[in-house]
């Protein structure tokens, strides 16, 4: 039996793949904050924060993308809440709520199917499967999944900015009891949380491997099976 030769270049292309490698995992970390974080803030009411002063008994109301609450002081040391859900099919809800909820949704949808494409291929890699350009597409298709997540929450959200600016309305049923336009209002804390979930989303897209990646990968596969063939 011979003793395995080191080839030129595998050192530094080990290290390549190491630093590549580490960099994805950063990347399922940031995006898997990200993921999180657009899941809280959907199911969060204070999208729009609306101040009813001149409602009786004045009160406040957190506008969501899935329900409304409305709190009432009834003294200094009680507090009465009151949400409504709503669905797809209220027809009250007016165009940004109805567009957000699917581009939410969307999002979460594909943040889910980004991290499991980082999953796959991060497996790929623990497993020494010597297949560079599937590996790479999956690292690239997970970017590419995670950036549409991220443009679909930050258009959810700076619609939503731009409803509350120009004071926009919602024709709630009278059942609610909430006036068509508050006094005043303001953005919430979910809209805080969806922001940084996008940022979170695209800065997952710049860890996606170069192109060298991919040759690096099939040249480190090559080394092994001409390293395992010199060692018998």
């Amino acid at each position: 039996m011979q003793a395995a030769q080191q080839v030129p270049g595998s050192a530094a292309i080990t290290t390549r793949i190491t630093d590549n490698v580490h960099c994805q995992v950063a990347g399922l970390a940031v995006a898997t904050i990200g993921w999180i974080l657009t899941v809280s803030s959907t199911g969060f009411t204070e999208w729009r924060v609306w101040y009813m002063e001149s409602t009786s008994p004045p009160g406040l109301s957190c506008v969501g993308m899935w329900r409304v609450c409305i709190y009432h002081r009834e003294s200094y040391s009680s507090e009465i809440k009151l949400c409504h859900p709503y669905t797809y099919q209220d027809t009250f809800l007016p165009l940004d709520i109805r567009v957000a909820q699917h581009l939410l949704l969307g999002a979460i949808i594909l943040g889910l199917l980004g991290k499991t494409l980082i999953i796959f291929a991060l497996w790929t890699l623990n497993t020494g499967v010597p297949r560079g350009g599937v590996t790479y597409k999956l690292f690239v298709g997970s970017g590419i999944l995670h950036m549409t997540a991220g443009f679909c929450i930050s258009a959810a959200v700076a619609w939503n900015y731009y409803s509350i600016t120009r004071m926009q309305g919602i024709a709630f049923p009278p059942s609610f009891q909430i006036p068509y336009k508050p006094d005043t209002q303001e953005i919430g804390s979910a809209v805080l949380l969806a922001a940084l979930a996008a940022l979170l989303m695209l800065l997952k897209d710049y860890e996606i491997p170069g192109q060298r990646f991919e040759e690096d990968f099939d040249i480190g596969g090559a080394m092994k099976s001409t390293l395992a063939a010199s060692a018998e």
